[in-house]
């Protein structure tokens, strides 16, 4: 009953419209005001306010002051890897667009899942490295395999100091809308800090899109046909 009832409670969180979108809304990564994540729920801001304090106390988001401002963000990594999974369902079972926009185009080819690269060319990612090796999957179970451990060293990860985090060095991620897994975990994280340094990828002002540089999309390829 214990466990029910703790699912029940973080549903219930989840299940609000207006908080919905507020988490949607954080899962870009980056932090937001009360009144941006406002805006973003359609809401005014003292309701707003009042979603936000149940969400924290919920243990979903967690809250930092800087000056005058709080900033709200996603309390970690769990809790974005659930919120895509919940996304992952609501595309298989919910209404479906008869024409999807630009917008939704672009999100389905690259987009920043909390802090790693999820759409066609985060799930094409993963598949390559565990097609060569780097990765081994057993079910859910994602590990680095030492030829993998190599190759990132060289692409210029620091794989040891990933392995003295408390974070999961490497995790599937269902995405929501492949319907197929893409990496996350420090490694993901690693890989897209990795892409943005070498202008490889951009994100697109206010928004999870992430967009390749023409030289970029041609560098990923590469990396992708001889990983």
């Amino acid at each position: 009953m214990k466990a029910g009832t703790d699912l029940a409670q973080i549903a219930s969180l989840v299940g609000d419209p207006a908080r919905a979108n507020m988490l949607a809304a954080l899962m870009g990564g980056t932090a937001l005001t009360a009144s941006e994540l406002a805006v973003e729920a359609g809401v005014t801001l003292p309701t707003a306010s009042a979603h936000l304090s149940r969400l924290t106390e919920g243990g979903l988001l967690r809250m930092a002051r800087q000056g005058r401002h709080r900033y709200y963000a996603l309390s970690d990594h769990q809790v974005a890897g659930m919120l895509e999974s919940i996304m992952g369902v609501a595309a298989a079972l919910g209404p479906r667009k008869v024409l999807p926009g630009p917008r939704d185009t672009a999100m389905r080819e690259a987009r920043i899942c909390y802090d790693h690269l999820a759409g066609e060319a985060g799930v094409a990612m993963f598949d390559a490295f565990a097609g060569r090796g780097f990765l081994t999957i057993d079910g859910e179970d994602v590990s680095l395999t030492e030829k993998g451990a190599g190759f990132f060293c060289d692409f210029g990860l620091d794989i040891e100091a990933m392995r003295r985090k408390r974070r999961p060095m490497c995790r599937s991620c269902l995405d929501w809308s492949v319907r197929r897994s893409h990496l996350a975990g420090s490694l993901g994280a690693g890989m897209l800090d990795r892409f943005i340094a070498l202008n490889w990828v951009r994100r697109k002002k206010d928004s999870r899109i992430i967009r390749f540089t023409p030289p970029g999309r041609t560098a990923f390829d590469k990396l992708l046909r001889e990983a």
